[in-house]
């Protein structure tokens, strides 16, 4: 349930704060006052698509705050998901900021997050009834919606379009497969030539850049083999003798020496001419590798221009070359396997088409059944809305087999005596389409987790007797739950528990709305507006009084 909403810097709002409560809440007030920016922001606010130029003039942001208490099971799994919980009392609370610089954030009991998880957080927390909603009722495609909720057909249709999904690739592969000859031979020439020459490359993960140390390493390879050697002659010596010899010689000199003091020197030299051994020996095996066909220039460049020819075909590393000959491997064995898997798939298409056309005729069945429950509830609710001669009936005809199934669904209706059903959208005026679509939305509240309903000017056309019809269906409505009604009608303002006006003033040259409760006396007042559309008199007050005393 909407708790609280604080609106900042929308439109003609420079600062509001309202409070709600459980059951019937109206906002009424004149024309052009800002109804419609409240629900501009309570559309902001759960994620919907604003342009900043809802941004009051002059201002450099704008923001809504909504609060929201008792949250169903479905709003806390969201929030569970997402990392979030409601604050220590219970409640969450929604906030988005958008700045003039095109900026937007959201934010989840202070913290913040992402369009996309308020607007998932939406669907279960505010439904938003309007007049676009008569558009859905006058478009026979969204028909089927509405009777698919009403059976609870969440699941069955998922089961459906699964199997419709899995039919439809079935048939892809088997147009692919049913190419004339010239076709899969030349295919398969092709993918065998693909194969072959990856194949015969014996490429390995990781070569290439192996191979280019190793290019950098060859391009220097005389520079550094000659260093190389010299060490190794510094070493081990060439016409001159080199420090092997000479430190062999300093030992065997020191060690002729009969003194105790020499000793230590001995052992350095010993050591020290160790060291020059395994130096030696490291120099010569490093020459020596450096010499061999591992570092030939000429070898490494050719393997790498192999290499490189192979991804500029098939792949930008060896891995995506290797990932290319198992595909296409795959491809030709599939081709040259072409008739068993086509007669496999011909099985499989069978087996797909009955269980499509299974679980289609379960959907069919489930509509059916429940058009029989909906066509009695909403003729019933219609007859309460001074509709007493009214006939509803949801016309369901076999068609193709599409993703929601296969049936054509139609709203038929005839409003008056006499008169034959013909569709919703050729006989309906604007007060009959708005009955009925309060009845449909009053049959499919009970299927709805939503707490909060919210009806903007959904009256149009609507007066006299069939008005108060329209405002004791609403307050039944709201005993279940939340509703929030937008309205220029008396009889509505006047059945709700909690009454709020939207005004607009002008100060200083700019335009000001603010939105607050109404006492008794001031409901009083503003439903003698309603009726007149001008101020109080006597008998208006009267008037008002008497309805709003009556409607309580």
């Amino acid at each position: 349930m909407l708790n609280y909403l604080h609106i900042e810097n929308i439109a003609v709002i420079e600062k509001t704060e309202t409070e709600l409560i459980s059951g019937f809440n109206v906002l009424t007030g004149e024309t052009g006052a800002g109804k419609s920016i409240v629900i501009d922001a309570i559309n902001a606010v759960l994620g919907a698509r604003t342009s900043r130029e809802i941004i009051r003039s002059g201002c450099s942001d704008a923001k809504v705050i909504a609060e929201f208490s008792n949250v169903c099971s479905a709003v806390n799994a969201i929030l569970t998901d997402n990392g979030f919980t409601p604050d220590e009392s219970g409640n969450l609370v929604l906030q988005r900021t958008l700045s003039v610089d095109g900026k937007t954030t959201f934010r989840i009991n202070g913290k913040p997050t992402t369009a996309s998880v308020v607007k998932d957080l939406g669907k279960y927390l505010i439904n938003i009834h309007g007049q676009h909603d008569n558009q859905a009722l006058l478009d026979p495609d969204k028909h089927c919606d509405f009777l698919d909720k009403l059976a609870e057909n969440t699941e069955l249709l998922k089961e459906y379009y699964f199997e419709f999904k899995n039919l439809n690739a079935i048939r892809r592969e088997l147009n692919e497969l049913a190419e004339d000859d010239d076709a899969k031979a030349r295919k398969i020439e092709l993918l065998e030539f693909q194969i072959n020459e990856i194949a015969a490359a014996e490429i390995k993960v990781g070569e290439y850049a192996t191979l280019k140390e190793k290019q950098k390493q060859a391009q220097n390879l005389d520079a550094s083999v000659k260093a190389l050697k010299n060490a190794y002659i510094s070493l081990v010596g060439d016409d001159n003798p080199g420090a092997e010899e000479q430190i062999g010689a300093a030992v065997k000199s020191v060690e002729k020496i009969d003194f105790k003091e020499a000793e230590p020197i001995a052992t350095k030299l010993n050591e020290t001419l160790e060291n020059i051994n395994e130096l030696s020996f490291d120099l010569r095996s490093l020459i020596d590798r450096l010499t061999n066909d591992e570092f030939n220039l000429d070898e490494i460049q050719d393997r790498l221009e192999i290499i490189g020819s192979l991804m500029l075909k098939y792949g930008n590393s060896e891995q995506a070359i290797l990932d290319y000959l198992h595909s296409s491997q795959q491809q030709l064995d599939k081709i040259k396997f072409s008739d068993e898997r086509f007669a496999e798939l011909e099985k499989m298409l069978l087996e797909s088409q009955d269980r499509l056309i299974a679980y289609g005729k379960r959907l069919t069945d489930s509509r059916i059944k429940t058009a029989k429950r909906f066509e009695k509830d909403v003729c019933d609710i219609l007859e309460y809305l001074d509709m007493p001669y009214v006939k509803f009936k949801v016309d369901i005809k076999n068609g193709r087999y599409t993703k929601s199934g296969c049936d054509v669904v139609e709203f038929l209706i005839s409003a008056n005596a006499g008169e034959t059903l013909r569709p919703l959208s050729k006989v309906a005026s604007g007060g009959e389409l708005s009955r009925v679509m309060l009845a449909i939305k009053s049959v499919l509240s009970d299927k709805d987790e939503v707490d909060t309903l919210i009806f903007d000017e959904i009256d149009t056309g609507i007066s006299g007797r069939a008005a108060n019809k329209v405002a004791f269906q609403l307050k039944k409505v709201a005993k279940n739950r939340q509703v929030i009604c937008v309205t220029h009608l008396a009889q509505i303002a006047a059945c709700a528990e909690n009454h709020l006006l939207i005004e607009k003033t002008v100060n200083d040259s700019r335009t000001y709305t603010t939105v607050s409760s109404l006492s008794y006396e001031q409901r009083i007042d503003e439903i003698s507006r309603i009726m007149s559309g001008t101020e109080k008199t006597e008998i208006t007050y009267n008037s008002a009084k008497e309805l709003l005393d009556r409607s309580l």
